[in-house]
């Protein structure tokens, strides 16, 4: 099993490319079920998610061809509806095969996706938005069998929380669906705004876009003409690298991101201390002397990600002064916290918020990562800390960071990946 090695007080600068966004890619692959020609996808992240749902594609009768970072997806002769559990337990995002497969088939079968470390993610408001758009579903043997033999019809879906992948399931199942629906406390996530551009760009009528009420006018069940497009740039991605900047107190440049997606992310750190410079496609950040501390609560977009938390966390350990983090979204995210107090981190839990106190020395030590974000923070908490860091079961960072360690390396980290 891989791990990485980090020898610390590395200090970074010039450029780093940002990749493509895994949490655009994932619907946007899934949503190819909908299409009636090849579609070409550029700008894929290499990463293992990725890779996860192109094989339950090609389970499912897709054929592709995949390079590093771009992909062609022929959907057009399914034989298999089964989402099997032998690859959905590797990833709950296999999920987003539900609404399109059961809108273009009138019937699949699903494997439930299971637990999460981070927390709960039921999928009930999944089946229950389906169910009102004609559905008929039954779970049985830890499968969710949908049927719908005369297509989906069109509804008005009040979601009773934001779910991300709710609402793209169901943005996928109304763009075949007959007649109109409207889907009420959307997400309005930036990889949820381009799954509804690419469906609109391929003609289906989408309004209010970007906004918590979408009304969507389905196809009646004709597949799409889907035309090339490139996803968007990773925001977590973006936000992971100006967080190390930002803990080692250095200069540096993002490329091919897009500021836009960070507003809440760059203001925290302005609250900080740390200044920018930006344009359309790159953000540079500038350090600060003193990294100020803050309260930062966790919420749906455009509020602070949740996926920044933990990075977040790594950082406030340099603060002077004490830091408050409020998780609101999921009640386990805050398993890195004892890992980072083994690198000497001081933070005290109480429920669902975090109390961070610095400036904190930090010294290497080996840590557990627990989930993607918690492991991107141990690696930047080894960026400072006094001698070496080893970061195991890195396996939870090679599903959403695309060569992290080469690319941290590229800008000074002294870092590289070993095996055990």
């Amino acid at each position: 099993m891989d791990y990485l090695q980090i020898q610390g007080l590395s200090h970074l600068g010039g450029e780093v490319i940002i990749s493509g966004a895994k949490n655009a890619a994932l619907p946007l692959i899934a949503m190819t079920l909908l299409a009636k020609n090849n579609v070409t996808i550029t700008n894929i992240p290499d990463v293992k998610d990725i890779k996860t749902l192109l094989k339950l594609l090609e389970h499912l009768g897709a054929t592709f061809t995949h390079d590093e970072h771009s992909v062609n997806i022929n959907t057009s002769h399914i034989i298999h509806t089964k989402a099997t559990y032998e690859i959905v337990k590797t990833m709950r995002a296999s999920i987003l095969v539900l609404g399109p497969l059961l809108a273009r088939e009138g019937h699949c079968e699903v494997s439930l996706p299971g637990g999460c470390a981070i927390g709960q993610r039921p999928i009930d408001l999944h089946l229950k938005a389906l169910e009102m758009m004609g559905a008929k579903i039954t779970i049985h043997g830890g499968y969710v069998y949908a049927e719908a033999k005369d297509g989906l019809k069109g509804a008005h879906i009040i979601f009773d929380k934001i779910t991300v992948t709710g609402t793209a399931n169901i943005i996928m199942a109304a763009a075949l669906a007959h007649g109109k629906t409207t889907i009420t406390n959307a997400a309005r996530e930036p990889e949820v705004v381009q799954l509804c551009e690419v469906l609109r760009n391929s003609g289906v009528n989408i309004e209010g876009v970007g906004t918590s009420e979408l009304v969507i006018y389905g196809s009646d069940r004709r597949l799409l003409e889907i035309s090339p497009f490139e996803i968007i740039p990773d925001r977590i991605e973006a936000g992971t690298y100006l967080c190390a900047a930002a803990i080692t107190k250095d200069t540096l440049t993002l490329e091919k991101v897009r500021p836009d997606h960070l507003e809440s992310v760059i203001g925290k750190l302005e609250e900080m201390g740390f200044s920018f410079d930006t344009s359309t496609d790159s953000i540079t950040i500038h350090p600060t002397e003193v990294i100020k501390p803050v309260s930062i609560v966790t919420q749906e977009y455009p509020a602070f990600p949740t996926d920044m938390q933990a990075q977040f966390m790594a950082l406030c350990t340099q603060a002077e002064g004490t830091s408050i983090i409020e998780e609101r979204l999921f009640e386990n995210r805050f398993m890195h916290v004892s890992e980072l107090q083994r690198l000497g981190a001081d933070i005290k839990l109480n429920a669902k918020l975090a109390t961070i106190t610095g400036t904190t020395e930090l010294n290497g030590a080996d840590v557990m990562a627990t989930d993607l974000r918690a492991s991107s923070a141990l690696v930047l908490a080894g960026l400072i800390a006094n001698g070496t860091t080893r970061v195991h079961r890195i396996y939870h960072l090679d599903r959403g960071y695309e060569k992290l360690e080469s690319k941290l390396k590229s800008i000074g980290a002294d870092i590289e990946r070993l095996s055990e």
